[in-house]
């Protein structure tokens, strides 16, 4: 009888959000097989009191999983030491699990690609992560599904014996890049993943998710990706903790189920053109840059 992945999904102060997203996890074809387990982060703030209060009050009455356990953190962890914990938790006692924040739209089928990769892959240990969001492609005749070394955070799974190397300290992790390596991590220099290491280091941003792609990275591992995303971040309209209003992004996602997947284990030298050009071109000419400010500071409508 086949077990389907836990799902962690991690919640703080946007019941708006959070709605829409258990809403489209909840017609997933998979959601009744499902365990569900939200971690809900306690205010930071007086100020977020009554969103967090929403957010859980609509938590109460969540149905259509095979079971729903709520985690109410009593104080602000911050999002990522809550993800390191919920997925440390979830890894110890299933072995996988599959991961949401509450600003996530899915297709349908988005829970049954996750575990077919993690069924599919289990004994590969080169595949570490899984994820479901890709790149607006424009030259997208790319396979279904391919390899590729950076870990996208809007969706994604992995396994207990992957999980096992993320390493938190951030350190650690600097000290074991050279020149190379740095080209390498941040796609020929086209993504700014070097300079979230650093701002992580100096205190700027306190993402889970770059130290979780570099620790794939340096442990040659590679990440499982659909051509066409399979989840779509709704939060880039200036809600988020860590996010402004953007639109580069945004996808239309696959409506079908994803039925191929590589056979051979080695990173798609076509798709990281592809996406190394979407990441060259990705913020459009300086007019664009402009444009897309002054609607973030609220001066463009």
């Amino acid at each position: 009888m086949q077990s389907f992945a836990p799902i962690a999904l991690f919640v703080y102060n946007r019941p708006k959000h959070t709605e829409r997203t258990l809403k489209f996890l909840r017609q997933n074809e998979l959601a009744a097989e499902s365990r569900l387990f939200v971690f809900s982060d306690g205010p930071g703030s007086e100020a977020e009191q009554e969103n967090v209060r929403e957010v859980r009050e609509l938590l109460k009455h969540i149905e259509g999983f095979k079971s729903v356990e709520i985690i109410e953190r009593k104080s602000n962890m911050g999002l990522a030491e809550s993800v390191i914990a919920g997925v440390s938790r979830l890894v110890k006692d299933y072995k996988q699990v599959i991961v949401f924040e509450d600003d996530l739209v899915t297709s349908p089928y988005t829970l049954t690609y996750f575990n077919d990769a993690l069924n599919r892959y289990r004994e590969q240990d080169k595949v570490m992560h899984i994820g479901a969001y890709m790149y607006p492609l424009k030259e997208n005749t790319l396979p279904e599904t391919f390899f590729y070394r950076a870990a996208t955070s809007w969706g994604w799974a992995t396994w207990d014996r992957a999980w096992q190397h993320f390493e938190p300290n951030i350190d650690v992790l600097m000290k074991q890049f050279d020149a190379r390596k740095r080209a390498e991590f941040s796609i020929e220099h086209k993504m700014n993943f070097w300079k979230q290491m650093k701002d992580f280091k100096n205190g700027k941003n306190n993402s889970w998710a770059i130290r979780w792609y570099a620790s794939v990275f340096l442990r040659g591992g590679l990440t499982l990706n659909p051509s066409q995303s399979l989840v779509n971040n709704i939060g880039h309209d200036g809600s988020g903790v860590h996010s402004g209003i953007n639109d580069i992004y945004n996808v239309i996602i696959n409506p079908r189920r994803v039925k191929v997947f590589p056979e051979v284990v080695e990173e798609n030298l076509l798709a990281y053109q592809v996406i190394k050009g979407f990441l060259s071109t990705r913020k459009g000419s300086f007019v664009d840059r402009v444009k897309r400010y002054l609607k973030g500071i609220g001066l463009l409508k």
